[in-house]
């Protein structure tokens, strides 16, 4: 009888050392899953953010979609204006100023950055979701400026983890909350994982 008490208490000690274990890991794997996914995530909203720069860069505005985005940036060029002589030297005849345009591909500058138009819209660890992304104009201080949002719900990259259960391991864990980048109503291309 001693045997089978000592059995059943050999066990039950077994199991609470067991779920000690799991409730010492489950934090621990939670945080690091949790900011390997985020950290992807946010390498791919700043290759938007580069690639709707340089979408300004030629168009004057942002891209409200990616497939617009994609065909910019593959078939436009940069201007670059060059002034051959210096204005700012008094002796320089203003009458003389000269300017000189060269235009640069913009796939080339995508392409130096390994930037991958074709994937740029999913959304790492979401399988086939993609961000969203908006693009307009705005008054803003009486101007007329160019606004750009990106970004994506947690939930959608955060994969079993994106169960609400889990803010009990992070007080500011929300997965309904975005990752995101820009604000159609100010004109910031800020991400709001700087602040």
């Amino acid at each position: 009888m001693k045997m089978i008490i000592s059995l059943v208490l050999l066990a039950a000690c077994g199991f609470l050392i067991y779920m000690l274990v799991i409730n010492i890991n489950d934090p621990i794997r939670f945080m690091a899953e949790k900011e390997t996914r985020e950290q992807a995530v946010i390498a791919r909203l700043k290759q938007i953010r580069t690639a709707q720069e340089f979408y300004r860069d030629i168009t004057g505005g942002f891209a409200g979609d990616f497939d617009t985005l994609k065909q910019v940036l593959t078939t436009g060029k940069f201007r670059i204006i060059s002034v051959l002589g210096d204005p700012d030297d008094p002796n320089f005849d203003r009458n003389n100023l000269q300017y000189d345009t060269t235009f640069f591909a913009a796939i080339d500058s995508i392409r130096s950055l390994n930037i991958n138009l074709d994937s740029l819209r999913f959304v790492p660890y979401g399988g086939t979701a993609t961000f969203d992304i908006a693009a307009d104009t705005i008054t803003y201080q009486s101007t007329l400026v160019n606004v750009v949002e990106v970004g994506v719900p947690r939930r959608l990259f955060m994969g079993k983890y994106a169960d609400p259960m889990y803010s009990k391991f992070d007080n500011r864990y929300d997965p309904n909350s975005r990752l995101k980048f820009g604000d159609l109503n100010t004109p910031n291309t800020s991400g709001n994982w700087e602040r």
